[in-house]
């Protein structure tokens, strides 16, 4: 356990959530390429590697019958089946990160979200939903990717209703209409969050000193 001095603190679950094409992959590299203290949540998977994958760096891949094992033991902290195979968030890497200070980012919906608020300590949680600064402008943003069929683009443009009705639901709300105020609002949340009296676990034990302090100046 690491030593429980007066700097150090717990790290923060730090969810991401937004609709496709509101800026929330870019966010998020940015973030992972800029701040040591920061890492990604690692999903355990039961779809079969796609060439390039490492296991345990992109993946832990899993076995079915290893999965539902995981989840019986209460060893995920969310999972759910997308497209027939099951994803989800294994415990032990989060809980350790957190413990050394680490802070850890979730890619996931509002389900995903709402699983982890039930699995998890509240205070670990800061929730941050990205949204697009218009309609148009997300569709725009999803048409020059060029990675999608017309049809595709369709198919996230009705599922992008739905993830914006829950934006309530989130601590933290940013319109990403300029990349780089953005992310400097960002970057300000994490930064104010890691500063939370529940994530430092040594204040309490140096503000004795200090009055421990005062009170001996006091009787000499």
């Amino acid at each position: 356990m690491p030593h429980k001095s007066v700097h150090s603190r717990r790290g923060l679950m730090l969810v991401m959530s937004s609709p496709s094409g509101a800026g929330k992959t870019t966010l998020t590299r940015r973030l992972l390429e800029d701040d040591k203290d920061v890492v990604m949540s690692v999903s355990a998977t039961t779809r079969p590697p796609r060439p390039g994958e490492v296991d345990g760096k992109d993946y832990y891949f899993v076995s079915p019958e290893r999965f539902n094992e995981m989840v019986e033991n209460d060893r995920l902290l969310e999972y759910a089946t997308v497209f027939g195979n099951k994803y989800g968030t294994p415990r032990e890497p989060v809980e350790q990160a957190l413990l050394w200070g680490r802070d850890v980012i979730f890619d996931i919906d509002w389900q995903g979200t709402q699983q982890l608020m039930s699995s998890s300590k509240a205070i670990d949680l800061v929730r941050i939903f990205i949204l697009p600064p218009s309609i148009a402008s997300l569709e725009s943003r999803l048409k020059k990717r060029g990675q999608d069929s017309e049809e595709t683009i369709a198919g996230r443009m009705a599922k992008a209703e739905s993830e914006i009705s829950h934006w309530a639901e989130y601590d933290y709300v940013l319109v990403n209409d300029d990349l780089e105020e953005t992310y400097a609002d960002l970057k300000a949340i994490v930064r104010a969050e890691r500063y939370r009296r529940e994530r430092r676990p040594g204040m309490s034990e140096f503000v004795r000193g200090l009055m421990d302090e005062r009170a001996n100046r006091e009787a000499e």
